[in-house]
């Protein structure tokens, strides 16, 4: 694979995760009722960010770990 592919790929699978992650971290808060953007920051909204910044996190890491996967498929 060239240096542009690679790059392209690692760069968009980073965005996909961390976008992908920091959603499903918003709709979770949502869903348990911490609403990030309630006025002031009282603990529902500060939960609320916190769970949207441990989703994007997590979302990144888990692109990594698909890509780390598959380039080590490659190479088999």
């Amino acid at each position: 694979m060239t240096d542009t592919k690679r790059l392209l790929m690692e760069g968009t699978s980073d965005a996909v995760g961390f976008v992908g992650g920091a959603l499903a971290g918003f709709w979770l808060g949502q869903w348990l009722g911490f609403d990030i953007f309630a006025a002031g920051y009282g603990t529902a909204s500060l939960v609320g960010i916190v769970l949207v910044g441990l989703g994007g996190g997590l979302g990144l890491h888990a692109a990594r770990r698909w890509r780390a996967s598959r380039h080590a498929k490659t190479e088999q």
